[in-house]
């Protein structure tokens, strides 16, 4: 009764999730098009109509694939869980590999790698035709493939170790393991944040340090201001994948590093790349990082607080089409479907994270205006908005449930009355 109970609330939630999607999607898509052909008055004299209805279909092309996906990721997950494709893919590797350890790891990495071939299509037609249809793609198809590999090999020689771990933890550490294993994501975040900088990004992308000795001493000077410590002022080449620009600062502690895309620095002159960056430090002064970690951390502990209890209840297996084994471990099958149906249960409280990220980006706004001019950071996110095609007009509604950062008129109005 209760694996027929929670099949019906998950399909129930699915359907909920998909419609909601596309009601929002479609809203999207009919919101730009009614503003397509005008440009907002507060751009009106800064952002020509060509940029701004490229800006419109570019949106509107980006949703109808996201429409798509959205499909083919639900048949996937459908056939996964309810059709019984985990099933039949545990079969397979119980039949090969046996009861124990390597079966539960073997069951994860194929899962990974079969979602992985899935999604190459897709990936595939979002770098080579739509990015490439606009003036954005600049990668070649051999670093394209390149990309994949090394992400594959990162993800295994990182990622499985860490399966291990857990899955360790999950067999052998009693009815806490949820809590053991929770420490264990938290070091490992944390070890990631330190390493990633200086080992992992820069197998993807060349970091040399800033050479523009007025531009250093202006940043220098910034940073002096507001108190932040960086070890160094790097420059990455986005270029060589894409036309689109941003800066960011990343690392932990000591390790802390400042990272401007080539494409950046080419679009903004020295005072408007001062106010971006000047709001990206707000972010760490005013310890939005901090905050958001913080409540991922949390959160993660009641996610997996709640795995702990799931894993050992009968009806979470049999009601996404599972049969869990009675002799050996279900473990890796737990993960995974907690993994695969979580975001379903939680969709609809996406609007919670965007207005907490919105208030963010507001108060890291109102930080750049108070070490540098507002008007270089509107002029800056003016030519942001307008280089990488972003819509200036999108639906009201669909940007409050998805949208981390605010719609571009509210934010420009807010940083003008400054």
């Amino acid at each position: 009764m209760y694996s027929s109970a929670f099949s019906i609330l998950f399909i129930g939630f699915l359907a909920v999730s998909v419609i909601v999607q596309f009601w929002l999607a479609s809203r999207q898509i009919r919101h730009i098009l009614t503003h397509r052909n005008a440009v907002p008055p507060q751009f009106s004299e800064k952002i020509p109509l060509a940029a701004h209805q490229k800006a419109a279909d570019y949106t509107i092309a980006k949703t109808k694939f996201g429409m798509l996906t959205l499909l083919v990721g639900t048949a996937v997950l459908v056939g996964f869980t309810l059709l019984g494709g985990l099933q039949s893919l545990s079969n397979a590797l119980l039949d090969l590999l046996g009861h124990g350890m390597l079966e539960q790891i073997a069951l994860l990495a194929a899962f990974g790698v079969i979602t992985s071939v899935i999604d190459l299509p897709f990936d595939y037609y979002k770098q080579f035709v739509l990015e490439e249809k606009f003036g954005f793609n600049k990668m070649t198809l051999r670093l394209f493939i390149v990309d994949m590999v090394k992400g594959a090999l990162l993800g295994a020689a990182i990622g499985l170790p860490l399966v291990w771990v857990i899955l360790t933890l999950m067999a052998k550490a009693g009815d806490l393991w949820w809590l053991y294993a929770w420490m264990v994501w938290i070091g490992f975040q944390l070890l990631m944040l330190v390493l990633y900088p200086t080992l992992i990004a820069p197998l993807f992308n060349k970091f040399t340090p800033l050479t523009d000795d007025s531009l250093r001493a202006r940043i220098e000077n910034l940073m002096s201001r507001v108190g932040f410590a960086s070890k160094g002022l790097f420059v990455m080449d986005g270029s060589k994948r894409s036309a689109h620009g941003n800066a960011y600062f990343s690392g932990f502690g000591g390790a802390k590093r400042i990272v401007f895309f080539d494409t950046l620095l080419a679009r903004l002159a020295p005072q408007e790349i001062e106010a971006v960056l000047a709001h990206e430090l707000g972010h760490f002064k005013l310890k939005h990082i901090v905050k958001r970690m913080a409540v991922i951390f949390t959160l993660s502990l009641g996610f997996l607080a709640l795995l702990g209890y799931l894993k050992g209840q009968t009806w979470f297996y049999t009601g996404l089409g599972v049969e869990p084994m009675l002799t050996g471990s279900n473990d890796a099958m737990a993960l995974l479907l907690f993994a695969l149906v979580l975001p379903v249960f939680t969709f609809l409280l996406s609007p919670l994270t965007s207005i907490s990220s919105r208030k963010h980006e507001f108060e890291a706004d109102a930080f750049a205006s108070k070490y540098t001019n507002a008007q270089d950071l509107v002029s800056a996110l003016v030519k942001l908005y307008e280089d990488n095609a972003s819509t200036l007009t999108p639906d009201p509604l669909h940007s409050a449930f998805y949208d981390s950062h605010p719609p571009a008129s509210v934010r420009i109005d807010r940083l003008v009355a400054h």
